[in-house]
C-alpha cells in the first residue's frame, strides 16, 4: 500500500511540475517572444535539477547541523515528514529524472 501512495504521490508532483513549468514558460514566451519548444525543454531540465537537489531538504538539514550543535539538539531524522511517502531518493527516481528525461526529450 505504501508503494501505491509513494507511486501517486510522485505522479501528483511530476504533474504539477508540468503544468507550472507549461505556465511559467508560457508567460516567459509571450513576454519575450521566441520558441516556446526549447525554453520548456531547458526549464524541465532546470526545474528537474533542483527538484533532484533539493527535493528531499537535505540543504537545510546541513544549513542547521551547526545552529543544533550549539544548542545541544539531536539531528534531525531522515524520516519523510508532513505525511510524505516519497523520500529524497524517491523523488529523484520518480520525479526529478522523469522530468529531466521528458526536458531532453523535447529538445532531441
Amino acid at each position: 500500500m505504501t508503494v501505491v501512495r509513494g507511486l501517486r504521490e510522485a505522479l501528483v508532483l511530476f504533474v504539477v511540475a508540468l503544468v507550472a513549468v507549461a505556465v511559467a514558460v508560457g508567460v516567459w514566451t509571450v513576454v519575450g517572444g521566441g520558441d516556446f519548444v526549447f525554453r520548456f525543454g531547458v526549464a524541465l531540465i532546470v526545474v528537474g535539477t533542483l527538484l533532484g537537489l533539493t527535493g528531499d531538504l537535505t540543504l537545510s538539514r546541513i544549513g542547521m547541523l551547526p545552529a543544533r550543535a550549539t544548542f545541544g539538539l539531536a539531528p534531525e531524522r531522515e524520516d519523510a515528514g508532513g505525511g510524505r511517502v516519497l523520500t529524497g531518493v524517491g523523488i529523484f527516481l520518480f520525479v526529478s529524472l522523469p522530468l529531466m528525461v521528458v526536458g531532453v526529450t523535447v529538445l532531441a
